[in-house]
């Protein structure tokens, strides 16, 4: 195979593994043997990038669709069985180029901007100040006139972002730190609307220590610093790990968005 060009790989060093290796590697996964698992991942990253050949007329390049192609992968080693005489690439592939194309088709969904993302922000932040402020859910004529924003517009910012896969889009980002719609998901009603679109069920997911962290920034509104002592890990781990819990929702959500588009 010719050498493809991709970030941070010299795929002419991918190994290769031998239909032998691959199924005494496979006797080994099924004896439970994670580091087996990790083999046959490594071993057919090759298939991967060969798949990928055939979409290179598309507007992603091979970098964008690499890791998509390997959650393919994954989903191919953690379902094959070596007893029905298949061989591995023959299974494979087709769940390969199926992942690839389900990303593909998805992201030429309309996409939400950030302006709508960020008036959508700003409309449930007021909402939430005046409703603390009056006692009682404010209108969306009293939003629109705190915000000095038509009211059609906030309308059309909120019908946006109901796709829950626009929860996890970024309204601000400024050194490396993300502001996430999410993050002004904190009163009960907003709440009942999460576990309208999911988001609940997706969390149980999550480890115990990502799910205390999403409920301690999300539900309950903690600070960075305050997470950090109840958790007793640094900062920057709280950060590291939210981020890999909100990715873990995000492709959760969106599974479960596409199984509900199916039905």
């Amino acid at each position: 195979m010719k050498r493809v060009k991709l970030t941070g790989f010299d795929t002419t060093e991918l190994p290769v593994l031998s239909n032998e290796e691959m199924m005494d590697l496979f006797a080994q996964l099924e004896a439970g043997s994670n580091e087996a698992r990790q083999k046959i991942i490594s071993g057919n990253l090759r298939l991967v990038l060969s798949v990928l050949q055939r979409f290179r007329n598309n507007k992603y390049t091979i970098d964008d669709l690499f890791q998509v192609g390997c959650v393919g992968l994954i989903k191919a080693v953690d379902n094959f069985d070596s007893t029905r005489g298949v061989k591995f690439s023959t299974y494979a592939v087709p769940m390969i180029i199926g992942e690839v194309k389900r990303h593909i088709r998805d992201n030429k969904r309309v996409r939400v901007s950030r302006s709508l993302r960020q008036i959508a922000y700003q409309a449930l932040k007021f909402k939430e100040e005046l409703r603390k402020k009056k006692g009682v859910e404010p209108t969306l004529e009293e939003i629109a006139e705190e915000m000095d924003v038509p009211r059609e517009k906030i309308v059309h910012s909120l019908e946006a972002v109901k796709n829950p896969i626009s929860l996890f889009k970024p309204v601000f980002e400024e050194e490396g730190d993300s502001l996430l719609l999410l993050d002004q998901l904190e009163s009960s009603e907003q709440i009942n609307w999460i576990e309208g679109i999911n988001l609940r069920q997706a969390l149980k997911k999550l480890t115990a220590r990502e799910q205390l962290i999403i409920k301690l920034k999300f539900y309950e509104g903690k600070t960075q610093t305050e997470i950090a002592e109840k958790v007793g890990v640094s900062q920057a781990q709280i950060s590291r790990i939210q981020k890999k819990a909100l990715n873990k929702l995000q492709q959760e959500v969106k599974v479960k968005e596409e199984i509900k588009c199916a039905e």
